[in-house]
């Protein structure tokens, strides 16, 4: 028998049981996990268990990527006045979720999640239920015209005024050979002046090589693969884009709202993010 999520969801319409995979680990559910979810199965739960004792730390990233994801949506509604987010890959919508975030700084923010597994469909409609001005979009973002195009998301987004992009933990799931640099320019490229990119990506900069083999090991047998970059290989997602300060960081060092972590700490936060502002 297939194990139930800790959660129970109304199964979405037109979705047949062999388009939701809960045989393999899923990165979103896994995520979820991570974060203290109920929205994961026994076969994510177990594959985190493994990722974590490899890699202990990646808990530790998981929820400064979190609580980054809380920072930067704050910034671009609060401060830079954007009334706009496209939240793409956006995995499992784990409370606080983007619109939730978004409107606690302006409640008319209109939010469009997109994710290309039908999974996340069933999770994401359950908790967007009488949210108003949100929906999700069951598309690829390797196939950003898919994206742009889709009829929800123009029905919901006024391309002639500012957007926020956010990419948050999705390109180290994208391949070299996928393209991830064509990619962000394709979903950019539709955006005007003034729309913001919100990005965080998984690093090799801080772990031993061994470790990190060993934890992304543990991705190879889900339905996505890791492929984490340097420093200037994500810096260069932002061609075309004026990175807001403090540029790209570790994701505790991006407007911390409290303490920063001690040196030792921040080493086990695998990953980078920043805000870019469309020219």
């Amino acid at each position: 028998m297939t194990d139930q999520p800790h959660r129970t969801h109304q199964a979405h319409e037109g979705f047949t049981p062999e388009q939701i995979d809960t045989s393999r680990p899923h990165p979103a559910r896994m995520y979820d996990y991570y974060l203290g979810g109920s929205d994961n199965y026994e076969v994510d739960r177990e594959a985190a268990e493994r990722l974590m004792t490899m890699a202990p730390d990646v808990r530790v990233s998981a929820r400064a990527n979190r609580d980054f994801l809380g920072r930067a949506v704050r910034t671009v509604v609060g401060e830079l006045g954007i009334r706009q987010i496209i939240d793409v890959g956006t995995g499992i919508p784990t409370s606080p979720n983007t619109h939730e975030l978004a409107r606690a700084a302006a409640p008319d923010t209109r939010v469009v999640y997109v994710d290309n597994d039908p999974i996340v469909s069933v999770h994401a409609d359950a908790k967007l239920t009488g949210a108003g001005n949100a929906e999700f979009v069951l598309a690829d973002a390797r196939k950003p015209e898919a994206v742009i195009e889709h009829p929800a998301v123009r029905e919901l987004i006024d391309f002639g005024r500012p957007v926020a992009l956010l990419l948050v933990a999705v390109l180290h799931f994208v391949r070299d050979e996928e393209d991830p640099a064509g990619l962000v320019a394709a979903l950019g490229g539709a955006l005007p002046p003034g729309s913001c990119l919100v990005l965080t990506h998984g690093t090799p900069d801080f772990h031993e090589k061994q470790r990190l083999e060993e934890g992304t090991d543990v991705y190879r047998n889900a339905t996505a693969q890791v492929s984490l970059r340097s420093h200037a290989e994500i810096l260069s997602f932002f061609d075309g884009w004026d990175l807001v300060d403090p540029g790209l960081v570790q994701l505790p060092l991006w407007r911390p709202d409290g303490p920063v972590p001690e040196p030792g700490e921040l080493r086990r936060v695998a990953l980078y993010g920043g805000v870019g502002l469309k020219r």
